[in-house]
């Protein structure tokens, strides 16, 4: 008896070997970006013959198994398009069914990321009667933590129904469907892989902590955490690792409440936006929502520092971009229920930046620099026609050398601010906004706010 369950579990492993096996992430009712070379990989016996034929074409793409038994392969995909199958055969056959060719957009952070309909969105029951998009597809990836970098990866392609829908990314969701009101007839794929209450570090391999002290001993003072984990790496290796190499329009990230208090974030979201692109190896569009402000009840300035340190970020990385929602979030509510606009001032940016086929103003008011002429402060902006002050009062305020600041008076002129205060006679330094719960009140004629700044060292 023995030796009969011994031969039938050789048996089996032998014909599970001999087939050809893909990541989930290949499966029917994908969406692989359109004109590119795109990278499909899986696992077969050895030396086995592996061919893949989309019905697009009348190319077959062949190739032979390494000893490893992964083998990968690239394959040519048209313009935006829909109604596709692909087959890949070896010894056995693979049938990929209701396949789309569009924009592909990996959607990663926190819990304001994973937010969904059902959890109470604005306008939550009129969005979701109405969100029924054949063309607009959810990858979900489930929760999961490994020790590890992982081949496989546990999710499914959705197409975009009112019950789909109530049941991923809000912010996600409304991103492609503003992306669908300009890019007509382009199917959106949505990657979401997301997990609330998780610090940035869970989301990056282990070579940015081996490669960088700083950010590792800031990993290092994260405390554990009942809702997921705290653990450097313990997320990607689950969740974007298997993802590696599936080709992208961009990324949005949506995360930082989480590490509040950390005094490097700056930092910690660079290694985490160089090191998708360098696995990648693209160095793709990646936009950054602002955390909102909030009243956690505790007198510090840990809110505000993170989102200051996102603005540093999005200034200094190519290709980087942030959107900020200071004005359409309610200082009492960490998960703000207005995601419609959050995922259209995405959208609007990947418009402009990446799609180039919008030429409006979408972008926020933006730091360029300040000048110090005698007893005034000149802050100058970029994304600054239309400046004005709303309600009039100043959020701006200065320092000198000793660094005491003083909520300081304005003057608007043009696209600048003229800053002063009696009780600084020699202006040094300036912020603005600078509180965890302070909301903007500076805009510029699209109606987006400006971002909390300060000119200290940070």
């Amino acid at each position: 008896m023995k030796k009969a369950i011994l031969y039938m579990l050789l048996f089996v492993s032998n014909v599970m070997l001999a087939d050809v096996m893909l990541p989930a992430i290949f499966s029917d009712h994908m969406v692989l970006q359109q004109n590119e070379d795109v990278k499909f990989w899986g696992w077969a016996s050895p030396n086995e013959v592996v061919k893949i034929s989309p019905s697009w074409t009348n190319e077959v793409y062949e190739i032979t198994t390494s000893s490893h038994v992964k083998w990968e392969l690239n394959v040519k995909t048209p313009k935006a398009g829909s109604g596709y199958t692909i087959t890949i055969s070896g010894n056995n056959k693979i049938i990929i069914n209701d396949v789309l060719i569009g924009e592909v957009w990996l959607c990663s952070g926190q819990s304001n990321m994973e937010m969904t309909a059902s959890w109470g969105i604005e306008n939550g029951d009129e969005e979701v009667a109405k969100a029924n998009h054949n063309t607009i597809r959810f990858f979900r990836v489930e929760k999961s933590t490994s020790d590890y970098p992982q081949d496989h990866i546990i999710g499914k392609w959705e197409i975009c129904t009112s019950e789909t829908m109530k049941n991923n990314s809000a912010v996600a969701y409304f991103f492609a469907t503003q992306l669908q009101e300009h890019i007509k007839s382009t199917p959106v794929g949505l990657i979401i892989s997301s997990w609330g209450g998780t610090p940035a570090e869970v989301w990056m391999p282990k070579t940015s902590f081996e490669n960088d002290k700083i950010i590792s001993e800031a990993a290092s003072k994260l405390q554990p955490q009942d809702w997921g984990p705290t653990k450097p790496a313990k997320a990607f290796n689950a969740m974007i690792a298997p993802l590696v190499g599936y080709n992208l329009a961009g990324a949005l990230w949506y995360q930082g409440e989480s590490n509040v208090g950390s005094l490097v974030y700056d930092k910690t979201l660079t290694a985490l936006i160089t090191s998708w692109r360098d696995l990648w190896q693209d160095n793709f569009p990646f936009y950054v929502v602002q955390i909102a402000p909030y009243d956690d009840g505790h007198k510090h300035f840990g809110g505000v520092i993170i989102r200051d340190a996102q603005r540093k970020v999005a200034n200094r990385l190519e290709h980087t971009e942030m959107v900020v929602i200071s004005d359409i979030s309610p200082i009492d509510d960490i998960h703000p229920k207005n995601k419609k606009t959050v995922g259209q001032r995405l959208a609007n940016m990947a418009l402009k930046k990446h799609y180039k086929v919008i030429n409006t103003l979408v972008e926020y008011p933006e730091l360029e620099q300040v000048t110090f002429n005698k007893e005034v402060a000149v802050v100058y902006f970029k994304n600054a026609d239309g400046l004005t002050i709303k309600d009039k009062t100043s959020l701006f305020e200065i320092a000198g050398e000793d660094n005491v600041f003083y909520l300081a008076n304005t003057r608007l002129k043009d696209k600048t601010i003229i800053v002063y205060s009696t009780n600084v006679k020699q202006p040094r330094k300036v912020r603005f906004a600078w509180g965890n719960a302070l909301q903007s009140n500076v805009f510029n004629s699209a109606g987006l706010p400006a971002s909390s700044f300060t000119t200290e060292k940070k």
